[in-house]
């Protein structure tokens, strides 16, 4: 067992009681009000090596003419791409030249546990003016991103790319290799965000005020959207109100470029590391071969169009071979798109799409799942208030929950919201098959069910009722390399991306044990369930969160306690 112990960061923190008790980083203020610093640049160089030095700053930032202050890692947002090669060891020495604690999370690394960043669970964190040192073998290859997990850190600029080049051969042939690394900008301070958020959540949904006169919507459909006291609008909770949705840290006017040849394949690696924002990517006129999903090669399948959500990777191989391409990545809630362009020589542009009409959650979302699919289908018998929930008897119930789907299916072919209709080729999760088989396709010994729960109206966000506690945390315990089934089931009306630190899972998507695709997030689309397999198999006290930002810090989080060899013999 590895001799840092997390109970004993968590106890020597205190036991303060109620909302107090969570860590400063989940508490929604600002522990940092100094405005200093130089100016952060734009897009990110790149370091590689068996040591890396990396400073945590803080400056202004200015996007497309706004400004706003912002947090970088050596004076970029993006951070730095960090390279690294499967099967080196590698220290990373992260130094803190803020006026708060900060951290550095590994996203979808195998690392061990105390190496793996969150404050409170597996590290005490990086406090201003010190530098803590990572040290881990790469036991991997693939897409994968880093990002602070320490205040709302994450929102205002600490992220960047992070790429494990294969010990052998690349399982495709490519001549470019390129990163697109989508986010959002916005000049208010994420606590004040959070802030407008829990007095209203939507605050930023600009589209609510008439989208029951701009939508054809039934009179019984209005009445039943009235009852539960939301529009059939609400897909985002912070949107281009007040996003600019960025590439490579660059907003949709300030023209990122990708250089090409005619007919060269290209390697492109897409990142969604934003705070709140699902993408919906495409590229007009030239369809995208998927290899990859959060650094785990799959089987090639080719589509024209990917729903990402936030912390995902996909990696795709495309061979333009007009002049000029536009990457168009969509909020899901289309209020506005991330941009690039794909070009053979510099300044050539293609037509921009503009935005498509933004869509509609209907009955299937909300868990009145009739017919193939689970969409339509019109009763309010479906949906139960708070006051009369019908829950699983390990579901807390309380203020924190005020909805309940209670037909919620399994939807792992359902593409997102937004693309259900599209005519043309869209990716979902029943189309990924993992490239190499698993090694361990044991039946698992055990199902857990857990429900993602959450209050709309209090932002409040929780699974099984329960909103995340440093303090009285119940941690998920596994034994060690036990086999285990893990069903997610989504009693909200909003799509979670749903990522656990330090281990894989499989997703059971149909495909046969060997072949299910391996993962770190999986999106659980509202009203539904996904379920996923899971071995056991790195000692530890790992996160196990929303990857929505605000979501995550309010209450939707968990720990996961997996024993040691000792003591699972």
């Amino acid at each position: 067992m590895f001799p840092i112990s997390r109970r004993g960061f968590v106890r020597a923190a205190g036991a303060a009681a109620g909302f107090a008790a969570l860590p400063a980083w989940a508490q929604g203020h600002s522990l940092h009000s100094s405005k200093g610093g130089a100016p952060i640049r734009v897009g990110f160089d790149a370091v590689s090596g068996a040591v890396i030095d990396l400073a945590v700053g803080h400056g202004p930032r200015m996007v497309q003419g706004r400004k706003g202050h912002g947090i970088a890692v050596n004076g970029s947002v993006p951070g730095p791409l960090i390279r690294l090669k499967e099967g080196q060891n590698v220290r990373l020495n992260v130094t803190n030249h803020l006026a708060e604690d900060t951290s550095i999370h590994w996203h979808g690394l195998l690392v061990p546990f105390h190496m793996d960043g969150v404050p409170g669970i597996s590290f005490p964190g990086i406090a201003p003016g010190q530098t803590f040192s990572y040290e881990f073998p790469v036991r991997q290859s693939g897409t994968y991103w880093y990002h602070s997990h320490s205040g709302l850190q994450e929102q205002q600029g600490h992220y960047g790319p992070l790429i494990i080049d294969p010990a052998g051969a690349e399982p495709a042939e490519y001549d470019r290799d390129y990163i697109l690394l989508l986010s959002e900008f916005t000049p208010l301070h994420p606590h004040k965000i959070m802030d407008r958020l829990r007095k209203g959540e939507g605050y930023f949904n600009y589209q609510q005020t008439a989208w029951a006169d701009d939508y054809p919507l039934s009179a019984e459909d209005r009445r039943m959207w009235a009852e539960m006291r939301m529009p059939a609008t609400d897909i985002a909770d912070v949107t281009g109100s007040t996003y600019t949705y960025l590439a490579n840290g660059r907003g949709p006017k300030e023209g990122l470029e990708y250089l090409f040849t005619p007919g060269e394949r290209i390697r492109l690696r897409v990142i969604n590391g934003s705070a709140m924002t699902f993408f919906n990517l495409r590229i007009p006129g030239l369809p995208m071969t998927v290899i990859a999903s959060d650094g785990q090669n799959v089987a090639p399948v080719e589509v024209d169009e990917f729903q990402i959500g936030t912390a995902e990777t996909y990696d795709v191989i495309i061979q333009p071979r007009a002049d000029a391409y536009s990457i168009v990545a969509e909020s899901m809630d289309r209020s506005g798109m991330a941009l690039a362009t794909l070009t053979s020589r510099p300044g050539a542009r293609a037509p921009i799409p503009p935005l498509r009409p933004p869509p509609l959650l209907d009955m299937g979302d909300m868990g009145m799942n009739h017919g193939d699919g689970g969409h339509g289908g019109h009763s309010m018998e479906g949906m139960k208030m708070r006051d009369t929930l019908l829950l699983p008897p390990d579901v807390k119930v309380g203020p924190g929950i005020d909805m309940v789907s209670m037909a919620p299916v399994d939807k792992l072919g359902d593409p997102g919201l937004g693309l259900r209709d599209v005519e043309h080729r869209v990716l979902n999760y029943r189309m990924l098959s993992a490239l190499e088989p698993n090694t361990d396709t044991r039946e698992p010994s055990r199902l857990i069910e857990l429900h993602l729960t959450g209050n709309m109206e209090r932002y409040m966000w929780s699974f099984d009722g329960e909103m995340y506690s440093a303090v009285h945390d119940k941690p998920i315990r596994f034994a060690w390399n036990e086999r285990v089934r893990v069903k997610l089931v989504n009693n909200t009306m909003m799509a979670h991306p749903i990522h656990l630190h330090g281990m894989f899972f499989t997703l059971v998507n149909g495909e046969t044990p060997a072949q299910q695709p391996r993962k770190s997030v999986v999106i659980v689309q509202p009203g539904a369930s996904a379920q996923f397999d899971l071995t056991a198999d790195a000692p530890g006290d790992w996160a196990f969160h929303c990857h929505l930002l605000y979501h995550m810090h309010g209450g939707m989080m968990q720990t996961v306690t997996v024993m040691g060899p000792e003591q699972g013999e």
